[in-house]
């Protein structure tokens, strides 16, 4: 059962499972990336300013974040037609996952109010969350801007 109030992941707890469309529609689960270190990140919208250049950097970084062993993942409320269209328009190679009804960025911790254009405003908190190969949390970042996003966040798991 998911959290109906949004509540911040700690380091060391186990992260909520998810099953999520991807852009082509196929089903994906927080267990198909066990094994394996995860960066999952949480945009408001496809293709807007910001969330464009926080995708870009996460492609142009990705050879680099899966040479160290990490995968990267991206979860926004748009449908799995507008992320098809945002992977093909800026040739995105890491799954982004369609969360419609926003409930696995509220299990996150990445729902809730937001100041945007001067009015308090309930959305995606851009958020990231890393994982370890059992899907424990190792590291979160909340309320974080999408301009040297990956930059930092390199930085604090050791591989800038």
């Amino acid at each position: 059962m998911l959290p109906t109030k949004t509540v911040k992941l700690q380091t060391g707890t186990p992260a909520p499972d998810f099953a999520l469309r991807d852009a082509k529609g196929t089903v994906r689960t927080l267990g198909d990336f066990r094994g394996k270190n995860v960066i999952v990140y949480f945009y408001p919208e496809a293709a807007t300013p910001g969330c464009t250049t926080e995708a870009c950097d996460f492609r142009d970084s990705l050879s680099s974040l899966q040479g160290h062993g990490y995968q990267v993942v991206g979860i926004s409320p748009d449908a799995s037609e507008e992320l098809a269209a945002f992977t093909g328009d800026f040739g995105l190679t890491f799954p982004l996952l369609s969360d419609e009804d926003h409930a696995v960025a509220l299990a996150y911790g990445a729902w809730g109010e937001k100041l945007r254009d001067g009015e308090i405003t309930e959305g995606i908190v851009r958020s990231t969350v890393v994982l370890d190969a059992e899907g424990k949390v190792t590291l979160t970042r909340y309320q974080i801007k999408a301009e040297g996003h990956v930059a930092e966040l390199k930085s604090a798991l050791g591989l800038a």
